[in-house]
């Protein structure tokens, strides 16, 4: 009896020691890169980089010495990891994706280059600066077969998703208006860095000023709520109101988006008396309006009064956008290709958000309604 239950207790610690003591190996982090320093939203990915074990930054480019030596100095990054090219760091490097914090006019260039090498990108909104490029840069991702994405910080808003989870369960009826208000006193006002400032105040480069700026996180909103429905018009106007500030670009905009049975207002302006993101829903039977990134104002048909309730917080890899580049490079997340789903990051959401874009450009332009038609694939 001894030696039967001491083989026993031997046969149970070994299968401890299989099961308990011999976890499987952590994932191997995502290796990433930087391309560009000019954007100043590349600020809030290294302040994040080092909570975010599941990802490496292996390069960093920019054709700028003194950029390349500010953010190591203010980073401690390694004078290994930087490069003033694009193409040489991605060769000595082997990064699985790139970040791109250049001007928005550069990111169909720098698209290309990563491309060619297989590597996928995350871009900054918008997508780029007009539909030619947009539809470039589609091109490019289907024949090298690569990831694009686009990060807006209203995607990884908890009161964003909730409010977009109460129009689809029916809780609102058929959507009627969508408002949303975006932007800030300016970028002048609130002291972006000066090589940001540099390319937002340029049309070359920015594509407009606040209507591009501001204005792509409403359209991208609107677009994801309607599932990649093309509206039928766009009309939008632009002003100056701070001329001696921002003389080559609109500094405030409105964008109508007309669709069969809804219509959208889009606010984007940088002469909000204080910064501000937030989304107004309207359905047939109720309303879900966005406060900040995790509450709502919430009424239904029925209801004697709206509430006020705490969205659901998100979980990962939906939270952010390097959790989420992460799932969708491991095929954990099937992005870009399933407007149905609502993807406010995939290309494809993106280039029609570029379609209403430069529609609105136009429209401001020439103070005309403009027609669209549903893109070709």
């Amino acid at each position: 009896m001894h030696l039967r239950l001491a083989a026993m207790v031997l046969l149970a610690v070994t299968a401890f020691n299989l099961s308990g003591q011999n976890p499987a190996p952590p994932p191997t982090p995502l290796r990433v890169a930087i391309v560009g320093l000019e954007h100043g939203h590349v600020e809030g990915f290294l302040h994040a980089l080092p909570s975010h074990a599941n990802v490496q930054l292996v390069g960093v480019a920019d054709a700028d010495p003194a950029l390349l030596a500010k953010y190591r100095q203010e980073f401690n990054l390694p004078e290994t990891i930087l490069y003033k090219s694009e193409a040489n760091m991605i060769e000595r490097t082997h990064p699985q994706a790139v970040l791109v914090y250049t001007s928005i006019a550069e990111h169909r260039h720098a698209i290309g280059i990563a491309a060619q090498y297989g590597v996928s990108v995350m871009v900054e909104k918008p997508l780029t600066i007009s539909l030619d490029d947009a539809l470039a840069i589609r091109t490019i991702a289907r024949y090298h077969k690569i990831h694009v994405l686009v990060n807006y910080e209203t995607t990884w808003y908890a009161s964003n998703q909730a409010a977009y989870d109460e129009l689809r369960s029916g809780r609102l009826g058929e959507v009627r208006r969508v408002v949303v208000h975006d932007g800030h006193q300016g970028p002048k006002e609130i002291g972006v860095q000066p090589e940001f400032l540099a390319w937002l105040t340029d049309p070359a480069q920015n594509g407009a000023g606040a209507l591009y700026d501001f204005g792509c996180y409403g359209v991208d909103l609107m677009t994801w709520l309607m599932r990649g429905e093309t509206p039928l018009t766009v009309t939008a106007v632009t002003n100056h109101d701070k001329p001696e500030l921002y003389p080559r670009v609109d500094d405030d905009a409105t964008i109508v988006l007309q669709y069969p049975h809804a219509q959208a207002v889009i606010q984007a302006s940088w002469n909000w008396p204080f910064g501000r993101k937030d989304m107004e829903v309207y359905g047939a039977t109720g309303y879900a309006i966005t406060v900040a990134a995790d509450q709502l104002r919430i009424r239904h048909e029925h209801d004697h009064d709206e509430q006020l309730v705490t969205a659901p917080r998100l979980t990962t890899p939906q939270s952010n956008s390097l959790d989420y580049l992460a799932a969708v490079l491991n095929g954990q997340i099937q992005n870009g290709h399933n407007l149905d789903q609502g993807d406010l990051s995939a290309l494809d959401t993106n280039v029609i958000v570029m379609q209403i874009l430069d529609a609105a450009r136009t429209s401001a332009r020439e103070g005309r309604t403009v027609r669209l038609t549903k893109l070709g694939e």
